[in-house]
């Protein structure tokens, strides 16, 4: 498979995230007395940093997770204590040591060593970048990825999220929703224009859910950004739920889509089979209803 990537022009970077939700809500259960409302602060403080803010001042992270300027700073110098965020004079960022939050989960993830395999050898039958993700509210967060050459604008890797209804991952898992499920969830998203060709209200993206749930597989053309293209398929595990997406993505051209179900999608078919009959074999099972 030989396709030209686009050209830089054509190749819009995603808008930054909007400012991080302040950190405790006001539900029932944050106002019950098993609300632990200085770890909700200290997370909502990890998570004030990100890919668009790698350091932040006291005061940029008092405004980012809405706390005042006295409980931010008590946060940060006990993450620094405990060897979680560095400072380098006004500014703080974090360390290496908070990839053990995040490993902890994808070492108990067992799924991911189900379908190394049989990604490695999709990426190499279609030459082309494959990934595994999870759907975690309204993203989707990758958890496994072999890269062959980078399409997108934007570095992606395991932990990296992207919205969910304008992906093809995030549409396949979408699709397996019931309809309650999908109700509550599209009254809780932000659907927002990433480029021109976005889908942009629930009754768009139901149609196209519709019409991924009839076909088995998501096709996104230049939704997420100008340029792209991505097909996916789920993987299903016990009762057949989908537990993931898998995908491949590839530069938009006159003959991506073509391409795209003439040569990548049965290969994606084949992956996905394999990593089913693994999983079947092994007997895993999710942690939690990825679903959700």
């Amino acid at each position: 498979m030989s396709i030209s990537p686009p050209s830089a022009a054509a190749r819009l970077p995603l808008p930054a995230r909007p400012p991080r939700a302040a950190a405790p809500g006001h539900g029932p259960f944050e106002d019950s007395p098993d609300f632990v409302q200085s770890l909700a602060r200290g997370l909502s403080v990890v998570r004030a940093f990100d890919r668009e803010h790698p350091q932040l001042t006291l005061s940029e992270v008092a405004a980012r997770v809405g706390l005042a300027r006295a409980a931010a700073r008590r946060c940060l110098l006990t993450l620094q204590h405990l060897g979680y965020v560095g400072a380098r004079g006004r500014t703080f960022f974090l360390l290496p040591r908070v990839l053990e939050l995040g490993y902890s989960y994808l070492s108990s993830l067992d799924l991911t060593d189900l379908a190394q395999r049989s990604m490695e050898e999709l990426a190499q039958r279609v030459g082309l970048s494959c990934s595994m993700a999870v759907l975690d509210g309204h993203d989707i967060v990758y958890i496994l990825r072999v890269p062959v050459r980078r399409v997108m604008s934007v570095a992606l890797g395991v932990g990296a999220r992207l919205p969910a209804f304008a992906t093809s991952m995030g549409r396949v898992l979408l699709a397996d929703l019931d309809e309650a499920a999908l109700t509550q969830w599209l009254d809780g998203a932000r659907l927002r224009a990433l480029t021109p060709h976005t889908r942009t209200t629930p009754e768009a993206l139901r149609e196209e859910l519709a019409r991924v749930r009839e076909q088995g597989y998501a096709l996104v053309a230049q939704e997420l950004e100008l340029g792209l293209l991505s097909i996916a398929v789920p993987i299903r595990g016990a009762q057949r739920r989908a537990v993931a997406g898998l995908n491949v993505s590839l530069p938009y051209t006159g003959e991506a889509r073509s391409i795209a179900l003439r040569q990548a999608l049965p290969a994606l078919r084949q992956a996905q089979a394999a990593i089913e009959r693994a999983i079947a074999r092994s007997g895993w099972t999710p942690f939690v209803d990825a679903r959700a």
